[in-house]
């Protein structure tokens, strides 16, 4: 494994800039880029109704996704993980990824106010751009268990703050 090997993780509400952030970091030579919406909607299309259904394919998805992932890493190669970190169970996993690796890691803070996600998912929607489809409420909903990281949980953090 290189010694700069990383595990990049996304930390931000919905339309708060992560998948945007993913692709500009899965840029950089010896990086590759797993997409949660992107599996999720590939496999799981027809199951997806709910946040319920999303709780449960999600953890079918990352069940799955584990093994390959911390192979990913321990031959070296940088992995940036579209999946959110939003809450303190989704990250647990991911350092669970990490530290069975034995690599780097650096959780990406995006943080990004309400009206902005809110400005972003409306023209995100009317785009057709994305995978999913989020109301206004739906977002509300789903920001409700976000958790912000905090410093007792021990990751790398590093802040990115929206510019409009």
């Amino acid at each position: 494994m290189n010694e700069q090997t990383t595990l990049h993780l996304l930390c931000g509400k919905v339309a708060s800039g992560k998948s945007t952030l993913a692709k500009s970091l899965a840029a950089a030579k010896g990086t590759i880029l797993l997409q949660e919406d992107f599996w999720l909607s590939n496999l799981f299309a027809d199951e997806l109704a709910t946040l319920s259904d999303y709780v449960r394919c999600s953890e079918r998805l990352r069940n799955a996704m584990e093994p390959h992932i911390v192979d990913l890493l321990r031959s070296g190669l940088s992995v940036v993980l579209d999946f959110q970190a939003n809450t303190v169970e989704t990250r647990n996993w991911m350092r669970r990824i990490f530290e069975a690796a034995g690599c780097l890691h650096q959780l990406h803070v995006l943080d990004v106010s309400n009206d902005i996600c809110k400005a972003r998912l409306r023209a995100r929607n009317a785009s057709g751009s994305h995978e999913f489809q989020v109301s206004d409420d739906e977002f509300d909903r789903i920001s409700s268990y976000f958790e912000r990281p905090t410093d007792e949980e021990g990751f790398k953090l590093k802040i990115h703050t929206a510019l409009t």
